[in-house]
């Protein structure tokens, strides 16, 4: 039909101009109502998008792991500001055709869904909106980036100071938490300018697509079909009510344990139960060759997965100068292999981290194989229930000799996971309250009004921590909180599937044969069916009410105390196979 490239490689070095071309053939294919022409179109437009969305994820992947080269900056803003930007206004253009035609098929329904949404809220005068964004995400990727602070005459990044935040002197913790805020505070302006042209920009995309806010806008563009802006305000009323209580409990169960008068933020990390701070990993290639181990204790199959991706160098682990913070997975799509990057420092978190992003590498390998690009793609809700109910199964596997911990320090990491379970979900429900503020309130395009309402929903959210004095860097916790600036409204999804990945364990500690294979089930579905009928397959249900969010809390708080009485409770009927 269309003769296309044989690799990614031939967009490596694309113009605008070197890509439409292809998409105007394909607007150009003669079609009729029947799958005998339809199909063979779709399989074509289908490698199209993932050998150019590839190419991209390449030079993404290339510019977060050297923010400071700027050749490779260069590369990825060419996709992110011009290619990608324009590659929707042909997406829309030959879903339109797609439409017109009226044609379906039973596994593509919710991706016509999806299809008619997004032509819906297309606007041309967006396209260049949405490229300058991307301009100012990539400066926040490069400011964030470049962040460093002296520790004892050696340049560390923010992520360096994390083993600093558990050491047994409380000085030292002290020390790291200012370093890591005030490098931050420094920021703040030049953060605080950037914030507000991609508020601008967002507020005007929002009103040319015909929407009263920006939070609408965003449930449209992100396919929110399942719930609504009041959904997610019953689930910030709920963790008020059920998990800001539990985790304040958690909170002074640990001043007492550490002998404090008051609880200050520097303390929240240190482990309470280890006289010296939990080290699973003293190098890379033993954070990995162990990992091999616990994916395949969890499932066989997921563990070939893990391996293959180890030994196709697909993994790239360690903090260094001039990466960008955090870490996500990507997806090769071309070739079909997911890509993890992350900042590890040899911390459990970065435990946590890995078996977080290889849930969703499983997700990945999981759909390459469904026919079409889009059929592979699921709403964020979904894509995070895979990670974290990861997070969870492969939990009883950490122990030595195929995991990272002895007995007794896996029974520490196991009670930090699980609080943080908790504090995360009170952390969630505070981001997405703060942005829902921001896009719904007048106040949220003055810079000093964000910082005030971020302190009032924290000081409402977190309880049981005293920042008095503390004012300025509990402000700075916002500004490196990414999804924030360059993913707006992208949060709430991670409370959402905590708590799918909650009941996905629950039903582990029952059968963890059958909760692995239901996982699996539900992971092949990529995004074929709606979100419902995606955590039915999983086992779960979506949960936005306080009493069903209760239980969950309960249940984790139960597995927290058996932890604590030293029993292994919380994981049986979890046999190691």
């Amino acid at each position: 039909m269309i003769a296309l490239p044989d690799s990614p490689d031939a967009f490596r070095d694309a113009a605008w101009d070197d890509v439409v071309p292809y998409y105007d053939a394909l607007a150009a294919v003669p079609l009729d109502a029947t799958s005998a022409t339809v199909e063979p179109w779709l399989a074509v437009w289908s490698r199209l998008d993932t050998l150019i969305g590839e190419a991209g994820t390449l030079a993404m992947i290339a510019y977060t792991g050297n923010t400071a080269d700027a050749a490779k900056e260069q590369a990825y803003l060419r996709f992110s500001m011009d290619i990608f930007p324009k590659l929707e206004e042909q997406q829309v253009r030959l879903a339109r055709r797609l439409l017109d035609l009226g044609w379906t098929r039973d596994d593509l329904e919710t991706t016509l869904r999806r299809f008619r949404t997004d032509i819906e809220i297309f606007r041309e005068a967006n396209v260049e909106r949405f490229s300058q964004i991307e301009e100012l995400s990539a400066g926040y990727q490069k400011i964030t980036g470049g962040l460093s602070v002296e520790w004892d005459g050696e340049a560390k990044t923010i992520p360096q100071l994390q083993p600093y935040l558990k050491a047994a002197d409380r000085a030292v913790r002290e020390r790291a938490f200012r370093l890591g805020a005030n490098a931050y505070l420094a920021q703040r302006d030049e953060l605080a300018d950037g914030f507000d042209r991609m508020y601008a920009l967002r507020v005007a995309v929002a009103k040319e697509a015909g929407f009263a806010d920006y939070q609408q806008y965003c449930f449209a563009a992100k396919h929110r079909f399942d719930y609504t802006p009041a959904d997610t305000a019953g689930f910030h009323d709920a963790v008020r009510r059920t998990v800001t209580p539990a985790v304040a409990k958690l909170l002074e169960h640990r001043r007492r344990t550490l002998g404090v008068d008051v609880l200050r933020p520097w303390d929240v990390g240190v482990d309470l139960d280890a006289k010296e701070p939990l080290k699973p990993f003293s190098t890379v290639e033993q954070f990995v060759g162990r990992a091999r181990t616990i994916f395949s204790r969890v499932d066989g199959e997921l563990g070939q997965q893990f391996a293959l991706m180890a030994d196709e160098q697909l993994l790239d682990l360690e903090s260094r100068p001039g990466k960008a913070p955090g870490g996500y997975c990507t997806d090769l799509s071309f070739r079909g292999r997911p890509f993890i990057f992350m900042n590890a420092v040899g911390v459990p978190d970065d435990v946590n981290t890995l078996v977080h992003e290889a849930g969703h590498c499983f997700h990945d390998f999981a759909t390459h194989s469904l026919p079409y690009t889009w059929m592979r793609k699921t709403g964020h809700e979904a894509a995070e229930l895979a990670s974290m109910s990861m997070e969870l199964l492969a939990m009883p596997y950490l122990v030595q000799p195929d995991g990272y911990y002895t007995p007794e320090e896996a029974r520490v990491a196991w009670l930090e996971h699980l609080e943080d379970v908790l504090s995360a979900l009170v952390h969630i429900a505070s981001v997405d309250a703060f942005q829902a503020w921001i896009y719904t309130n007048p106040g949220g395009a003055d810079r000093d009004a964000r910082d005030r309402q971020w302190l009032a929903l924290r000081a409402e959210f977190e309880q049981g921590v005293d920042w008095t004095g503390l004012e300025r860097e509990r402000v700075a916790r916002w500004y490196r909180q990414l999804h924030i600036f360059e993913l707006p409204f992208y949060y709430i999804e991670y409370g959402i599937a905590q708590l799918g990945a909650l009941q996905v364990f629950r039903n582990a500690v029952q059968d963890a044969g059958n909760a692995v294979a239901m996982y699996k089930q539900f992971l092949a579905l990529g995004g074929t069916r709606t979100l419902p009928e995606l955590y039915a397959a999983a086992g779960a249900t979506l949960v936005f009410d306080a009493p069903t969010m209760k239980e969950l809390v309960d249940f984790t708080m139960e597995r927290i105390d058996a932890l604590r009485a030293g029993a292994d409770a919380p994981f049986a009927g979890i046999v190691p196979r």
